[in-house]
C-alpha cells in the first residue's frame, strides 16, 4: 500500500508548513537520498508544546511532540518531491530531546516519531535512528527530528 494512502486510512492529514524561520531550505535532495531539516512540534509555525523532558514536560508529552515533528518533517519531504509515494525508504531519524539533568528516556520520546513512521511507511519505514539528549532546543521546543528518506528509482 502507498504511503499517501496509509495516511488517508490513519486519518493523518500532512501540514503545509510555513517558511523556514532562519537561514535554511526545508529539504535537500542529492542522489536518490532526501534530507528533510530538523523540525520541532508546530502546527501553522507556532509551537504546541515547550520545555524539558523531566521538568514540565512528561514522557507521553515528549512522545507526542515527537509524532507532531516527524509530521513536519515528512511535509518537507513531500513538498521537495510532490508525494510521500516517491519515497522507498526511510534511511535514518534522529531525535533530540531537550532534557533536563538525570533526564535518560530520550528512546521513548522519539519513538512517537519512529512509530509514526513505520506507519505511514509499513516495512520501508524501519529506520537507523538516534536519540540524543540537548540542554536546550530552538524557542523552548521539547524535542526536534530530522529525516533522511531514500527516493524510488526515476523518481
Amino acid at each position: 500500500m502507498s504511503a499517501e494512502r496509509r495516511l488517508a486510512d490513519l486519518g493523518i492529514t500532512v501540514p503545509t508548513l510555513p517558511p523556514p524561520v532562519a537561514s535554511y531550505v526545508p529539504a535537500v535532495r542529492t542522489g536518490r537520498l532526501v534530507f528533510a531539516s530538523g523540525q520541532t512540534p508546530t502546527i501553522g509555525g507556532v509551537l504546541q508544546v515547550r520545555g524539558k523532558l523531566g521538568d514540565g514536560v512528561s514522557v507521553e508529552e515528549g512522545h507526542r511532540a515527537a509524532r507532531l515533528a516527524a509530521l513536519n518533517c515528512l511535509a518537507e519531504v513531500r513538498g521537495l518531491l510532490g508525494s510521500l509515494d516517491a519515497v522507498s525508504r526511510v534511511v535514518r531519524l534522529t531525535g533530540y530531546v531537550a532534557s533536563a539533568p538525570g533526564f535518560g528516556e530520550q528512546p521513548a520520546v522519539v519513538n512517537g516519531a519512529s512509530q509514526l513512521i513505520e506507519e505511514v511507511f509499513g516495512d520501508a519505514g524501519r529506520h537507523a535512528r538516534s536519540a540524543i539528549g540537548v540542554a536546550e532546543l530552538p524557542f523552548g521546543a521539547p524535542v526536534e527530528i530530522e529525516l533522511i528518506v531514500e527516493v524510488r528509482e526515476g523518481s
